[in-house]
């Protein structure tokens, strides 16, 4: 008998299904499963990280994304060393919702350290397989075989591509064959030439903005001008009669247009933006300096970070000291708008994209364009500027958005600068308050630190709603849900506000805003920046209450001999001398981390002049020291340094977000300076290699640093201390004018 399922439901009106498994039965199963290292713990079988092929080469595959940073030629030198294939066969693939593990995003300095970890063990893995199916091959015991390039010799000689079939990848990984160790590695400690560079100098196609696919239209958005804006009317048949205009897409509040050519959507938007009607709501916080006592005073989560309690209280005299310091909002001003290339075909998304997320994007796309995951795939294509949450995640959404109007044809959707600066998600304004104890003989018996800051990440997939900016605009909308803050030790609004320096007694309070009058997200380091810049400003106000050397200072309060080392190396690279005077223009300042209490050690000495006159501070040299473990490329952890000690000083004397109460008035590079090439310092950067430790992440660990650094310079050449960021001509000026100048 032929029965329909659906008349089979509407006759026996449920299905019952059962199972033999009892609930603690499954349970127990589940906790028995070992813990693997790295991403290889949500990415367990073998065949999705390493494919061996039978052309000669090897495939490996990432769930993280080249973002600049140099990811993908560091892991493909893991790869080589575990596996004994010469660098040249390794062909990497990452982030593809298609092809490659989820490891979620490419954030936090984890890349080497979740990435990198999973790699090594699944390649010992892949390794062991293939060198027990030649033992039985060749008729040897494993201990006498040897491989060099993929050949395996013994009493004779099979290469891992003749047994590449009968290797059986497509398993979980056990991670029980060991790695080898650092005396054995060939590539990996080298400074090998990055993958991505070749193209981008000499105008290859690197970046999504290079996309190019058959029938491919280029499209722009509208958006509102400004943040709860709604919109009332726009010309509709005006826009579409113009040359080249292919499609215009309205839903709710959101409103793109796609035509033949760019320079044709660009026209179009303009006019499309110049007909539009909008209803606007004046609801944005107070500018500075009001806004740092308006957010204090707003609604927040107040929570104990950390305490330490002492045993009994420090007895002798001892003396208070406070300080209170700010940062505004600040953008990622990425060099080149956010851009993504999207195409709706046959009831499927295909999106190519410079998120740093691949699968937590198509995870928002799912939510806000109401399909299955399975009809949605997000590739990365590098963008021409991304780090933190930028806008590649939304002008993803804004391309597939677009994509339903154009009959099948591939959109590449590129934001203009003014969408950028003014719908960017920024970097959280933060207030942290500072106060210390000093006893009698010069050391520190009590440390407070208050941070006041919006959330720090609200990326897709980090709340229970809707995380992409047109989600929040169509007509059915997918909201946010409230962004919790990451837990310590990594944190992200009180990232780095436990100190390392051993204190008796300390407590860190964090009072967190999740209200977001103005946008906010991950800009890179988090909060770690800010309270950087704070912590470390306040250990030289106290080094100088206590008549103590800034580097002594620091070493009284310092047990971990790895920080200690950074900081002597950091000190002796610099010429670091005790009790340097300046000439009231001149000085130098040293600030340490490390970054999340858990990646790279850095200590970072800057050098400053500052003009009097004009009020203008120039950074003239930076010299950094580095622990970040087992170096998997020095010149690879030797840029980022030097890349985060350069943005750094820019946040720290150029960068804030400018607004009224009703919109963001930043709209091009005139309304948001960033530090020039002229400006750049001469930068010393020196390694600590550690090979028998594990890779720790650099690639946010001198931001932070550096801003407390060039404060700490400041402060020495001229006598006064500013604690608010950034250190603008005006600002210093000011500072200037109204305190006494004094050698310090």
């Amino acid at each position: 008998m032929k029965t329909k399922r659906r008349d089979f439901l509407k006759t026996a009106g449920a299905i019952v299904v059962g199972f033999s498994w009892s609930v603690p039965s499954v349970l127990a199963q589940q906790a028995a499963r070992p813990s693997l290292p790295g991403s290889l713990n949500t990415n367990r079988m073998l065949d999705g990280w390493i494919r061996i092929n039978a052309n000669e080469t090897v495939t490996v595959h990432t769930g993280k994304c080249e973002l600049g940073q140099g990811i993908l030629t560091a892991l493909a030198q893991i790869a080589s060393d575990e596996l004994d294939v010469a660098y040249e066969r390794i062909e990497m693939v990452s982030a593809d919702t298609a092809r490659t593990p989820n490891e979620g995003m490419t954030a936090g300095s984890l890349s080497v350290e979740n990435s990198g970890t999973a790699l090594r063990f699944a390649c010992a893995e892949a390794r062991q397989i293939l060198l027990d199916l030649a033992a039985a091959k060749l008729g040897v015991a494993v201990a006498n075989l040897s491989v060099s390039d993929g050949t395996i010799s013994g009493s004779g000689k099979v290469t891992y591509w003749e047994l590449a079939r009968d290797a059986n990848l497509k398993r979980e990984a056990t991670a029980q064959a060991k790695p080898k160790p650092s005396s054995q590695h060939k590539m990996v400690g080298k400074s090998v030439p990055r993958r991505d560079i070749p193209s981008k100098m000499t105008g290859g196609q690197s970046y999504v903005q290079d996309v190019r696919l058959p029938g491919m239209v280029f499209g722009r958005v509208v958006r509102p001008p400004s943040y709860r804006a709604e919109l009332v009317s726009f010309d509709e048949s005006k826009i579409k009669a113009m040359p080249g205009v292919v499609a215009i897409a309205r839903d709710g509040n959101f409103l793109g247009v796609a035509a033949e050519r760019e320079e044709q959507a660009i026209w179009a938007a303009q006019a499309l933006r110049a007909s539009a009607k909008w209803r606007e709501t004046p609801d944005l916080p107070p500018p500075a300096p009001a806004l740092f006592d308006n957010l204090q005073q707003m609604r927040s989560q107040d929570i104990v970070i950390n305490q330490k309690i002492p045993a009994a209280p420090a007895g002798g005299k001892v003396t208070t000291h406070e300080a209170t310091y700010s940062r505004p909002f600040q953008a990622h001003a990425s060099m080149a708008p956010s851009c993504a290339v999207a195409q709706f075909k046959d009831g499927k998304y295909a999106v190519w994209t410079h998120s740093q997320g691949v699968f937590p994007l198509r995870g928002e796309l799912v939510k806000i364009l109401r399909v299955p995951a399975a009809n949605i795939t997000c590739k990365h294509v590098e963008g021409a500027g991304c780090y933190g949450h930028n806008g590649a995640d939304d002008v993803a959404l804004d391309a597939a958005l677009l994509a339903r109007t154009t009959g099948g044809r591939p959109v590449k959707l590129q934001w203009m600068r003014e969408d950028e600066f003014g719908w960017e998600p920024y970097g959280s304004a933060m207030v942290m308050k500072m106060r210390a104890r000093l006893d009698d003989s010069g050391g520190i018996v009590d440390w407070r630190h208050e941070v006041w800051s919006h959330p720090h990440s609200t990326r897709p997939a980090s709340t229970s709603g809707g995380n992409v900016l047109a989600g929040w605009h169509i007509a059915n909308p997918v909201p946010m849900g409230v962004p919790a803050n990451s837990p310590q030790p990594s944190g992200a609004a009180d990232r780095n506000a436990v100190p390392l320096y051993d204190f008796a007694s300390q407590k860190v309070l964090l009072h967190y805003v999740t209200d977001m009058p103005i946008r906010t997200s991950a800009l890179r380091g988090l909060g770690a920046y800010a309270n950087v810049f704070a912590l470390e400003s306040f250990m030289d106000e106290m080094a100088l209450a206590a008549g103590a050397d800034p580097v002594e200072f620091r070493l009284r309060h310092m047990k971990d001999p790895r920080a200690r080392a950074v900081i002597e190396t950091c000190a002796q690279k610099a010429g670091w001398k005790q009790g340097e005077k300046s000439d009231g223009s001149h000085g130098r300042g040293i600030a340490f981390a490390k970054y999340k209490n858990l990646a790279a050690y850095c200590a970072v000495i800057a050098d400053v002049a500052v003009d009097r006159r004009t009020g203008k501070v120039t950074v003239t040299r930076a010299v950094s020291a580095v622990d970040a473990g087992l170096i998997i490329n020095p010149d690879g952890v030797v840029n980022q340094i030097e890349g985060g000690i350069i943005q750094s000083a820019s946040w720290t004397l150029k960068e804030h977000v400018g607004y009224d109460r009703q919109r963001i008035t930043m709209r091009s590079w005139a309304d948001y300076p960033i530090l020039t090439f002229p400006e750049v310092p001469v930068i010393d950067v020196h390694l600590i290699n550690r090979p028998e430790e594990r890779p720790l992440g650099s690639g946010e660990g001198s931001q932070g640093p550096t801003g407390a650094a060039i404060a700490n310079a400041f402060a020495h050449a001229t006598g006064v201390r500013i604690r608010d960021l950034p250190f603008s001509p005006q600002r210093v000026k000011t500072a200037l004018g109204t305190t006494p100048s004094r050698a310090a």
